[in-house]
């Protein structure tokens, strides 16, 4: 079972990722740019393109879920973390942070 700081470690591992607070959550950013935010709970909200959010939803129903409303329809998904592995995590985590990442940094992880 991941934990918030098992979250937390796979986030900063990420090229130039940084923390943040972020209302009363946590957020993991690059370059200023929100990925992922976390709250208490080993529970992540992550940037993904639209069209990853929902092959995401559909190989993981119950783990993984569209926000509501608008943030959701533009790619904020969910991800109980809780009982997932940690390379899939790890892997989720790594398409977030894509998603957002400048362009060099995606040149120089490849």
């Amino acid at each position: 079972m991941l934990t918030c700081d098992d979250i937390r470690r796979l986030a900063l591992a990420l090229p130039e990722a940084h923390e943040a607070p972020h209302f009363e959550a946590t957020s993991f950013r690059v370059k200023g740019k929100i990925f992922c935010t976390m709250g208490d709970a080993p529970r992540v909200t992550l940037k993904f393109d639209p069209e990853d959010q929902h092959n995401l939803v559909q190989a993981h129903p119950g783990a993984v879920a569209p926000v509501d409303g608008y943030w959701g329809r533009s790619g904020w998904t969910t991800v109980d973390c809780a009982g997932l592995e940690e390379g899939l995590a790890a892997d989720l985590m790594r398409m977030a942070w894509a998603r957002v990442a400048p362009k060099r940094l995606l040149k120089a992880g490849s």
